[in-house]
């Protein structure tokens, strides 16, 4: 995998941003473009990367948990959503109060972003409820971490993260309905930082933490979704609002188990790549096992070249291998064309997504 430098961008969402023509499916290339329409850009993405919990972690530091995954995680741009803080635990005794029974808190050490690193990931998203476990302070020290390793994150409020591979600039935007994220269910402020990452890029993917979680919420809802009471955003509003304001990609996890697929003006939308390491600490039985790695190739122009989903599972303690059974694979397919119908993505039986007809 060669991926050149990159560069993470903070920037005030409320700066003017430069509109961009919606896309389509013929779209035109993106009003920041600085590559020529017909470079390609290679991409995987994952749903949630746990490693436990300090003191309850892999005994190997980590090193085996993704030796099974890593070849399928092949791509210059490589996306994760890290569900835990990589902080030493100093300043804060993490969100959960003593004796707490009902509370879950994911520390692992600064160290593991170089596992991280060292399986294939170039960015990882920060936009969910559990980056924050351990407050600001937590939040700062993963950061921190994922910068020695020379890993890029995405997904504090107002923040863009870019990648150059080769001629073309991608942009990397996280959302999450939590403390210490970009908010999605602002859908105004969100077509405002999509629309300033296309002035910078020419290419924009939007990284989604939300909807409901558990084995029953498979499938995508309209309208607001609510788990243990918070609201956990309009998955489809946010997703459809994004794309509008310029999005090529919209990649989801959240839900804990694998979602449908929708194709929107000429752009995919994953809504849940489910679970994709867990160790010891989500529930792996059943669907909840049951994962996949996107992997797509875009033009710089936004167009769609390729795709494929590749079917994974996780087992033991919560380790993701390539499963031969490839259960996902049907999974995604049926939930496609139950939630989306004509929209739904086509998975064929080898894995490849088409666009609907």
């Amino acid at each position: 995998m060669a991926v050149s430098a990159s560069l993470a961008l903070a920037e005030d969402a409320t700066t003017h941003a430069v509109a961009r023509t919606p896309p389509t499916a013929k779209a035109e290339p993106s009003a920041g473009a600085h590559a020529p329409a017909t470079a390609t850009v290679r991409f995987a993405a994952t749903g949630d990367i746990t490693f436990g919990s300090t003191p309850n972690l892999p005994p190997d530091g980590g090193r085996s948990l993704f030796a099974r995954a890593a070849s399928h995680l092949e791509g210059d741009v490589v996306l994760g959503n890290l569900e835990t803080a990589l902080a030493d635990g100093s300043g804060s005794g993490g969100k959960c109060g003593r004796g707490s029974t009902n509370c879950f808190a994911f520390r692992a050490p600064p160290s593991y972003a170089g596992v991280l690193a060292g399986a294939g990931f170039t960015v990882l998203n920060l936009a969910n409820n559990h980056s924050y476990d351990f407050g600001a302070a937590g939040q700062a020290q993963t950061v921190a971490a994922l910068d020695r390793a020379r890993l890029l994150s995405t997904g504090r409020p107002g923040e863009i993260a870019v990648q150059k591979v080769g001629s073309v600039r991608v942009a990397i935007v996280g959302f999450a309905p939590h403390t210490g994220a970009q908010d999605l269910r602002d859908l105004p402020a969100a077509r405002t930082l999509v629309r300033q990452a296309v002035t910078r890029a020419d290419l924009v993917v939007v990284t989604m933490h939300a909807g409901a979680e558990g084995r029953d919420a498979d499938h995508v809802r309209r309208g607001t979704e609510m788990f243990l009471g918070e609201n956990r955003g309009d998955v489809v509003a946010f997703s459809h609002a994004v794309v509008d304001a310029g999005a090529d990609l919209v990649v989801g996890h959240g839900p804990h188990v694998l979602r449908a697929m929708e194709w929107y003006r000429g752009r995919l939308i994953a809504y849940s790549l489910g679970n994709f390491s867990a160790y010891k600490n989500f529930n792996i039985t059943g669907t909840g096992g049951v994962s996949g790695i996107l992997q797509a190739t875009l033009r710089a122009d936004g167009r769609w070249v390729e795709g494929e989903l590749v079917p994974m599972r996780l087992v033991g303690d919560g380790t993701p291998v390539r499963d031969d059974a490839e259960a996902a694979h049907g999974l995604v397919r049926r939930l496609s064309q139950q939630d989306f119908g004509a929209r739904g993505t086509r998975v064929g039986f080898d894995g490849s997504l088409r666009p609907s007809r």
